[in-house]
């Protein structure tokens, strides 16, 4: 099936708006044929002036024709205003239209996606793809059907004074053309599908390096310590020295080329005035050497079209290659789970690209409100078994199960209803404490709200903040700090009150008083709930019902935190080193 055309897909994105499109390109390609008007009348004001002369008294139509000259110069203007009009019409509605499918599609992906891809790739495809479609659609496309209509009306003046300087005037406008042929071709959309990855590369390790900035500063570490940000602007700086100096020579010639049409026109005077020079002839070639700059700007615009039509590919190739991910599959006749226990019946897991599995035949069982930690070496697979339970990804093999249902068969509000996730690095929007909270549930009314915040330990924040639930976090210099934000957090959490509740490394950013808060929150938080909770920190989970080890993708050990410690094994070794960590206090010498 033939693949529909780039600019076609942008007119189905326009919807009614297209007619803007069309109407720009007929009123750019009629301000390019008022555009030459004037020349006309120029030339008429020339042969009159050299007719009279040295008589100069004689003119008569010197000053019609000048205004003339003037009239259509303004009206090409008016023209191409208008053009342009119509033109972001429809490109600012394509681009709105474009961003909109996207970010609707994004939404129905599993919630895993974006860390498979990285945010800052995300939001340059999404941002800056849909950005070049508004360019080329506002300002290159109405620039093209000007370029185009041009040489024909250029063409025809060229040939109508004297033939013979027009057809001199194309010979270096046909090299000029071809050496543009070849530098947009095949060969450039490559080029510039390479540029792209090398800059949506570097912008998305740039995101990710701000984000670990504190960490920079708190080590003392260089930016070189972030190698794959490095890596990539390295590489970026390679590729665009490699096809500068690659570019270099043709571009040259054709900048030579275009813009040194006079020159041929002015040698092939001297050849052809080697008898004596007559009034016509210098007439038309005063009138030559004045037009042809129109023939350097014309196939500079189809220059910078073509450019910009590769560009467009390119980004609507990035668009599809968000909008050709597949959704989670959902079932069409969906189960309830007949209780809140959670289930990993022999569960495999690989990342996509990754050589192997992240989970190796898991068999779990979690009892309706049992409260169980998974502990283990980072990289080990906690947060990706967590993860599974709510669909961030699909499992491999195997089956999760929530009351005796596969959550593949359990509608996605019902699951989203069913399970709480509170991660480590926890954000906001840019909005009032309420409506961050309310997001959990849209419906919930102020007092719902102010419960939840109070029940999650955030009083305190409220009354420091100028105008309490309804500040605007990250307005006007507010912002709160990890665990601040983190309580704000569970208190969405507290407002869904869902049955399952699952807590990534939850105290991660919180400092001993935040910590204590959070704590007391959780308390408040998993009580009758079935609990899945991951940590680093064992102090805090040393009363949970059961505590499974978890290392390199498979379950080391199982039991509660009395057992595990008191035998051999990784939890114990773990126990020790967490013991001496906290023990540990700097030396200060009395020298």
């Amino acid at each position: 099936m033939k693949k529909e055309s780039n600019l076609k897909r942008l007119l189905d994105y326009a919807g009614g708006y297209r007619y803007f499109t069309i109407a720009s390109w007929i009123l750019s390609a009629l301000s390019a044929l008022a555009t030459l008007l004037p020349f006309v009348y120029i030339w008429k004001v020339m042969k009159e002036v050299l007719d009279v002369s040295p008589n100069y008294e004689n003119v008569q139509n010197l000053s019609h024709n000048g205004w003339m000259a003037v009239i259509f110069a303004v009206a090409a203007i008016l023209i191409y205003v208008a053009a342009l009009m119509c033109s972001h019409l429809a490109a600012f509605r394509v681009q709105a239209n474009i961003r909109r499918a996207a970010m609707h599609h994004i939404v129905t992906l599993p919630t895993g996606f974006m860390d498979g891809i990285g945010s800052g790739k995300i939001r340059k495809i999404v941002y800056e793809s849909s950005g070049a479609t508004e360019t080329y659609l506002a300002h290159q496309l109405p620039d093209k059907a000007n370029a185009l209509t041009t040489p024909v009306g250029l063409f025809i003046l060229l040939l109508v004074f004297d033939w013979r300087l027009g057809l001199l005037s194309l010979l270096p406008v046909a090299a000029a053309f071809i050496i543009m042929s070849v530098m947009t071709g095949k060969r450039m959309a490559k080029k510039m599908e390479e540029y792209n990855n090398a800059l949506g590369q570097m912008s998305n390790e740039a995101v990710e390096y701000v984000r670990g900035i504190s960490v920079v500063k708190t080590f003392g570490q260089s930016v070189f310590s972030f190698k794959r940000f490095k890596e990539a602007i390295d590489n970026y700086e390679k590729w665009v020295i490699a096809y500068t100096k690659d570019l270099r020579f043709p571009m040259m010639c054709y900048t030579t080329l275009v813009n040194g049409i006079f020159a041929v026109l002015i040698a092939a005077a001297l050849v052809m005035t080697s008898g004596g020079v007559t009034k016509e002839f210098l007439l038309n070639l005063m009138y030559y050497i004045i037009i042809t700059p129109i023939i350097t700007l014309t196939l500079t615009k189809i220059t910078y079209a073509s450019e910009n039509k590769l560009i467009v590919a390119d980004a609507m190739s990035r668009i599809d290659s968000i909008l050709d991910m597949k959704p989670l599959p959902e079932t069409k006749n969906p189960k309830h789970p007949k209780d809140y226990s959670v289930e990993f019946s022999g569960v495999s897991f690989r990342y996509k690209g990754a050589e192997r599995n992240a989970l190796e035949n898991i068999s779990l069982t979690i009892r309706q409100g049992e409260h169980v930690a998974f502990v283990g070496p980072s990289g080990g697979g906690k947060t990706t078994l967590a993860s599974i339970v709510v669909r961030f990804w699909d499992v491999s093999s195997g089956s999760v199960k929530i009351g005796g249902v596969d959550v593949k068969d359990i509608s996605k509000k019902e699951l989203m209803d069913t399970v709480s996730f509170v991660f480590q690095d926890s954000r906001l929007l840019k909005t009032s404490i309420l409506e961050n909270v309310r997001m959990a549930k849209p419906d919930a009314s102020r007092g719902e709200i102010l419960k939840a915040l109070h029940d999650a330990q955030c009083d305190d924040i409220l009354e420091k903040l100028p105008e309490g639930v309804d500040t605007v976090v990250g307005a006007k210099g507010v912002y709160l700090s990890g665990g601040e934000q983190q309580r704000i957090s569970i208190a969405r959490a507290m407002l869904k009150n869902a049955p399952v509740l699952i807590l990534d490394e939850a105290t991660a950013f919180a400092d001993p008083d935040n910590e204590a808060k959070v704590q007391a929150a959780f308390n408040v938080l998993a009580k009758g709930k079935t609990v899945l909770m991951i940590a680093h920190r064992l102090s805090t989970i040393t009363s949970a019902d059961r505590i499974v080890v978890i290392k390199d993708g498979k379950i080391e050990d199982v039991g509660t935190h009395h057992q595990l410690k008191n035998k051999d094994g990784l939890y114990a070794e773990m126990w020790r080193q967490y013991n001496e960590a906290a023990k540990w206090k700097v030396g200060v010498s009395n020298a």
